[in-house]
Formats: structure tokens, sequence, C-alpha cells
């Protein structure tokens, strides 16, 4: 009966342990956003995805899917050559939340809202609300992004 009693206590105790973090592990995961803005931003596609693992799967708001580090990289550096995904500003994130499932795995959600983004037309489009949700796994002992999922939000009317 000891025994069993001792079993519960330390199952109860077991989430809290699985979801205590760091404040380093905390800051890792945040500084992902930080190389993926400013690829944005430079327009260097291998800033973007430096906190990518080898075998990523991303998609991004219209659908197009990337699946690996190297794919996605050239994905970008496709996309950062349009002049019009280029215009405007997303300036900085929103929110940046994020949730530890496990001690390597972590949840990261985030959102910016891209400004005066132009259409292939020329048009400027309505401000982008647009959501990412990454999940990231710590892999030999640096937090690298596993999926990467990003929606938009369309105007509610």
């Amino acid at each position: 009966m000891k025994t069993l009693a001792t079993a519960l206590a330390l199952i109860s105790l077991f989430p809290s342990l699985v979801l205590s973090q760091t404040d380093a592990d905390r800051t890792a995961v945040l500084e992902t956003l930080d190389s993926w803005n400013q690829g944005w931003v430079e327009r260097n596609a291998a800033l973007a995805v430096q906190d990518y693992s080898e075998d990523v799967d991303w998609t991004n708001a219209f659908g197009d899917r990337f699946q690996g580090r190297d794919a996605l990289r050239k994905g970008l550096e496709f996309i950062f050559s349009l002049d019009f995904v280029m215009a405007g500003d997303s300036g900085g994130n929103e929110f940046a939340d994020v949730s530890f499932l496990t001690p390597d795995i972590a949840l990261l959600r985030s959102k910016l809202i891209r400004l005066e983004q132009q259409t292939s037309g020329g048009e400027v489009m309505p401000d982008r609300h647009i959501h990412h949700l990454r999940v990231l796994q710590r892999r030999d002992g640096k937090w690298q992004i596993v999926s990467h999922l990003i929606s938009q939000a369309k105007e509610k009317r």
C-alpha cells in the first residue's frame, strides 16, 4: 500500500516536472523568431532557415509546402525575389507564446501584421494578420524548428 501511495504521488508530480523549463530554454525558443524575421527583412533565406531542422515540414498561408531545410531555403530564395511579396512591412510580432510539451518539445505561437504587401498586379493588399505555429525539438542541445504552419486570419464580417 505504501508503494502504491508513493507511485501515485510521483505520477501526480510528473506533469509539473515535464513542463518545467529554464528561462534559457524559453529564450532560445523565442530567438528563433529573430533569425526568421531578420531573414525576411534582409531577403536572406539562409538566415531565415538557420534554426530549422534538416527534415522540417513548412506550409505557408497559401498552401505552399516545403519539406526539408534545403527545399525551404530554395523556396524562400524564390519568394524573396518577388518584389510584390516583399513590398510593405511586417514590423514586430504582436505576440509570441511558448508552451513546453516535454523537456525537449516546444510550441511557439506568434502573430504579426503584414502592412502594405502587394498583389502580383501591384495593388496594395489589406493588412494581413498572419499566425505562425512552430513545433521545436531540442536536438543535440539546440532548439530546432521541425514544423511550421502559417495561417492568415481573414477579416470577419
